[in-house]
């Protein structure tokens, strides 16, 4: 007979030789996931074309619809299972023609200085007024309106340079730009002037979104965002001279909604088809550069993430979709009508996964999550340590995939890539394709692949 403890012996010896053989079978397929993308990669090639022969893809415009069809077409060679068009109505605001903008220096000579338009902002020619710097939306009450009125605002708070995340010291300024109309008005400002979001001292003025909240059309006033470099030589010239002046002069409008897409492809599990993880990032982009890191890469790595798991052979159990969002940059409408769809069908969405965070190199994930799943990623770690994208934290994951979040059952996440570089690009002119490393864009669209992968395979705690 043979005793209890040689029995739990051998139950113990069988549990530890089970294990040994699942991380060895985990890590063939995620070397077989890097190989397959770094060896014979499509996600370069796909965003060098939606890149330089597509261009900028701002919401309603022939660029995005271009990129609508791309995509798609591009999804279907791929024989999933599944490929459509989810229609979304999307805001249709458009530049019109190179923006203007100068003040005169300290010894009185005009300097031409190099903006661009928020997102949103109204037209406008504010002919020769002046100017005042604030270091921030707080900084109004300080001058109050009756230094402020009849004046264009310039708001000079940068991005805190000592912050290490790049992503707080953004966090931490971009209430100027997104609501900074909204608050000069209320002082009586005829315009607003916004140090671009950057670290890096250049001549690209970045653009992004703004809001005039439940401001009258008669009220608004415009906005624009001005380059690092003629940020700093504004504020000196200021500081040097007490009456300054500055100019704003743009062609920008607000069409009606237009009709447009998300664009979404599946793989139907083998085990729980009605049970959907989504990958995926936004399709549109700002207009100024080609959006390459923003968010091109995070479109074409969760495209690739598909396609690595057929052509590695691997059946999913759970229903795989990419989504291809319509709409993030100015109004979120992709995604929030995604989720909206979801709910009406009673679709049960467990797991998502965003990239919009640049094609750089990947640290790893970031994670919204109960605790259980948590200790289930981080007992992953020595999977992805080969890859060097074992950096797992909890906090938020991205903007379209956020109104799939509900009080349980659903696990929310973000790739991380390494964000130094990520605000040189964000929302400029200076996006483009000669920007984006070849081989960090595919380390990254592996290492979503294997995430994925084990999410599917080990399923929601």
């Amino acid at each position: 007979m043979i005793r209890l403890p040689i029995i739990a012996l051998l139950l113990c010896l069988q549990t530890t030789l089970l294990a040994q053989n699942t991380t060895s079978t985990d890590e063939q397929m995620i070397r077989n996931f890097y190989d397959l993308s770094l060896l014979d990669g499509q996600s370069y090639n796909w965003l060098d074309y939606l890149s330089n022969e597509i261009g900028g893809r701002l919401s309603g415009s022939k660029q995005a619809q271009m990129a609508v069809d791309y995509t798609k077409v591009e999804l279907d060679k791929l024989g999933l299972d599944k490929v459509w068009l989810q229609p979304v109505m999307v805001p249709h605001w458009i530049r019109g023609r190179q923006e203007v903008a100068w003040f005169n220096d300290s010894s009185g000579v005009r300097k031409n200085v190099n903006v661009c338009a928020l997102g949103g902002s109204i037209g406008a020619n504010t002919g020769e007024v002046g100017v005042i710097e604030v270091q921030g939306i707080d900084d109004l009450a300080r001058y109050g309106r009756k230094q402020i009125e009849g004046k264009i605002v310039f708001y000079n708070r940068p991005m805190q340079a000592n912050l290490i995340n790049t992503f707080q010291a953004y966090g931490g300024c971009v209430d100027q730009r997104h609501v900074g109309a909204i608050e000069a008005q209320k002082f009586g400002a005829v315009g607003v002037v916004v140090r671009s979001m950057n670290l890096r001292q250049d001549d690209y003025p970045h653009t992004g979104a703004m809001s005039y909240g439940e401001l009258a059309p008669e009220d608004r006033i415009p906005a624009v965002a001005i380059s690092t470099n003629d940020a700093d030589a504004l504020s000196t010239a200021i500081k040097s001279k007490t009456d300054v002046v500055f100019s704003i002069d743009i062609a920008c409008e607000t069409l009606p909604d237009v009709q447009s897409y998300n664009v979404i492809g599946e793989i139907t599990g083998t085990e729980f088809p009605d049970k959907y993880f989504v990958v995926g990032g936004h399709l549109d982009s700002w207009d100024t550069g080609d959006g390459a890191h923003d968010d091109g890469a995070g479109c074409m790595q969760s495209m690739e993430v598909l396609r690595l798991l057929k052509n590695a052979n691997y059946k999913p159990k759970h229903s795989i979709r990419v989504v291809l969002f319509m709409n993030e940059e100015n109004g979120l409408r992709g995604g929030t009508e995604y989720a909206k769809v979801a709910q009406d069908k009673g679709e049960n969405h467990v797991f998502a996964l965003e990239s919009d965070a640049g094609g750089f190199t990947p640290l790893g994930f970031s994670f919204d999550c109960d605790d259980a799943n948590f200790e289930q990623v981080l007992s992953w770690k020595p999977l992805f340590e080969p890859y060097l994208t074992q950096s797992f934290t909890r906090g938020g994951s991205g903007a379209d995939i956020g109104p799939l979040k509900k009080e349980s059952g659903i696990v929310l996440s973000g790739l991380r890539p390494d964000s130094q570089r990520y605000f040189d690009y964000h929302h400029s002119p200076n996006d483009t394709f000669d920007a984006i490393n070849k081989r960090e864009l595919e380390l990254g669209a592996a290492a979503m692949t294997s995430l994925v992968y084990l999410f599917d395979k080990y399923g929601i705690k």
